[in-house]
């Protein structure tokens, strides 16, 4: 299967089922010397694994982390770094029912099509199991960047029709409340509007905004590899994620252009900007301010309703999908959201080094003098 790696320097490969033995990643081009040990990578891991709360599959995971590779004294050596995290609670059985069907809202049918088999155990690939690798890698990525100063707040904007408010955003209550918003009277809406559709056996989607301050300017290429352009493909080869934004994003289409251009000032002796409609890009180069990018998370697909569908020999038929299933993925999804973005950024800065001959001559020469 063609498309399980990402990034050109800061490469990932992740590899693994849902209902396999287990699943994880190689990151191959992450530079020597960075202070790394499991219990980073475990911190990120806990932000999505199953069986937090009442708003998420009931499968019990602890989804520990194994190094296998790439980490010696605790430092990276700059050889691959693999990272594996075995499976113990699948349920297989649960399954069953649907082995025979395409389950509505699934990749079930496309798999069938582009293989002619696929692995019906919780959708094998298209798992949203498959992220456990994209956010082991993201958790190193993360760190890296944190060491030059680059940080991430990433939080659920809204789920269903309940968006957080202005007047109530407080990035303490992130970590206070199931669904990872910052404002405690949107959480508490959110968790009376998803009960109602639990009880009626239905499920939610929403979205994850992700804010990335202290990047430099001059990340990303003008043409195919705008920064924009890198972020959005990675944001939307997570499974769940149907639309993605930078800073106004679609509000953009509907401003005039006085409104929706950032003047630029002086500001402590540097160029800045007065406000940040661009989100942080300009003409696909990072301009110094904070990256802000939205991810829109679909509903969980497997809902206890009955749904109408087609058997694999073609016969129309109802399903109701059993098993454990997230009401709604939008909080698991909001680490994930953030790890494709530090992969992405990572990557840039790296592949950055070598924009400029200053750059080179200042690294090189510098250690020629030494």
């Amino acid at each position: 299967m063609a498309g399980s790696s990402f990034g050109t320097i800061f490469r990932v490969t992740t590899w693994g089922e849902s209902h396999g033995r287990g699943l994880g990643v190689v990151i191959d081009g992450c530079p020597a010397g960075l202070p790394l040990c499991g219990e980073d990578i475990r911190k990120f891991l806990d932000r999505r694994k199953p069986g937090q709360s009442g708003y998420s599959t009931s499968r019990k995971e602890d989804d520990a982390v194994e190094i296998l590779s790439g980490i010696f004294e605790g430092r990276t050596t700059g050889t691959p770094v693999s990272l594996a995290v075995f499976n113990k609670d699948q349920r297989s059985k649960d399954y069953s029912e649907i082995a025979s069907c395409y389950r509505p809202g699934h990749a079930d049918y496309t798999f069938d099509r582009k293989y002619g088999f696929r692995d019906y155990r919780g959708g094998g690939r298209s798992s949203g199991r498959e992220t456990i690798g994209r956010v082991a890698a993201g958790a190193v990525a993360v760190k890296l960047l944190n060491r030059l100063g680059i940080t991430f707040l990433t939080y659920t904007k809204s789920i269903g029709p309940v968006c957080i408010r202005p007047q109530n955003y407080d990035p303490a209550q992130i970590g206070q409340n199931p669904f990872y918003m910052p404002d405690r009277e949107a959480a508490e809406e959110a968790g009376r509007y998803l009960d109602a559709c639990m009880a009626d056996g239905n499920s939610a989607g929403g979205v994850v905004e992700c804010v990335v301050s202290g990047l430099p300017a001059g990340l990303g290429e003008p043409v195919f590899d705008k920064l924009d352009a890198g972020l959005a493909k990675a944001v939307m080869s997570i499974g769940a994620v149907k639309g993605f934004e930078i800073g106004d994003g679609f509000e953009a289409a509907g401003a005039t252009g006085r409104e929706n251009n950032d003047a630029f000032e002086i500001r402590d002796g540097a160029v800045a900007k007065k406000t940040n409609h661009a989100g942080g890009i300009l003409g696909g180069i990072s301009d110094g301010s904070d990256l802000i990018l939205r991810a829109a998370i679909k509903p969980t697909p497997s809902i206890a309703s009955a749904q109408q569908t087609v058997s694999r020999a073609g016969e129309e038929i109802t399903l109701s999908i059993r098993g454990r299933h997230d009401p709604v993925i939008v909080p698991r999804a909001v680490v994930v959201v953030e790890s494709m973005a530090a992969l992405t950024i990572a990557d840039a800065l790296l592949a950055n080094v070598c924009s400029r001959m200053d750059a080179l001559e200042m690294f090189y020469a510098g250690r020629q003098r030494r």
